[in-house]
């Protein structure tokens, strides 16, 4: 195996240690997201789009250079001389094989390295909306909690209005905690309001976070049938 062709086939076993590195399942997607993070990303996010277009020009190069070699020695047949000689047919079989090899390791590579960007942004938007429901969350509970102060303060309220009442109370006083009865229903209301409204957006995340997680197992099943066949075509090379 040329240099080049190791160096594809070492990258192609990178990208399948950092995808199932990325698979494991005890570690959550805010907690990649917060090593995404980290300031030596920090430094190397200019650069990225930058490489990750520069790897796969190189990878499509590799490629397409594979599928003309494949090409090459599937159309050429043995002459005469071939037939006399077995040992320029084995040649041939041997450098059509090493095309279909790296094929395959090109092809893949340039497979995965697109499927492991996608599941990085991916694990970053499924981070965030779980950032984002817990705030809601918080939100709507804090809301449920003042919407439950208010509605015991009105409950006083009403009972200190008919004790007022039951007692002759002056008119002025009576005018008074009907004006904070009113101004504590409207706060009632807004936060009523707000809740709805939180509890709504929570929904909205919840079903936006199902998704992301739906592609997120569809990517990682793809992954998984990829490495079947690697698996496969590397005992068929065996």
């Amino acid at each position: 195996m040329t240099l080049q062709w190791t160096a594809v086939a070492t990258f192609l076993y990178v990208e399948i240690g950092v995808l199932l590195l990325l698979c494991i399942p005890f570690i959550s997607a805010r907690r990649w997201q917060s090593i995404f993070k980290l300031n030596i990303w920090n430094k190397v996010s200019p650069f990225w789009n930058k490489g990750f277009l520069t790897m796969i020009i190189i990878l499509i190069v590799l490629f397409l250079d594979a599928v003309r070699e494949v090409k090459k020695y599937s159309s050429t047949e043995p002459g005469k001389d071939a037939k006399l000689n077995p040992t320029m047919y084995d040649h041939m079989h041997m450098k059509l094989f090493r095309a279909q090899r790296n094929l395959y390791i090109s092809g893949f590579s340039l497979f995965l390295w697109l499927v492991m960007r996608r599941v990085i942004t991916l694990i970053n938007q499924l981070a965030s909306v779980q950032g984002s429901t817990a705030a809601l969350q918080a939100q709507a509970e804090s809301a449920n909690k003042a919407a439950k102060k208010y509605m015991e303060d009105n409950e006083l309220l009403k009972q200190a209005l008919m004790e007022g009442k039951s007692d002759n109370a002056t008119a002025e006083g009576n005018e008074l905690l009907r004006e904070e009865l009113k101004k504590l229903t409207e706060e009632l209301q807004t936060s009523e309001d707000a809740l709805k409204r939180s509890q709504s957006e929570v929904e909205a995340m919840k079903k936006q976070s199902v998704g992301l997680t739906k592609e997120y197992d569809r990517l990682l099943m793809e992954h998984q049938e990829l490495q079947n066949q690697m698996a496969s075509g590397d005992k068929k090379d065996d």
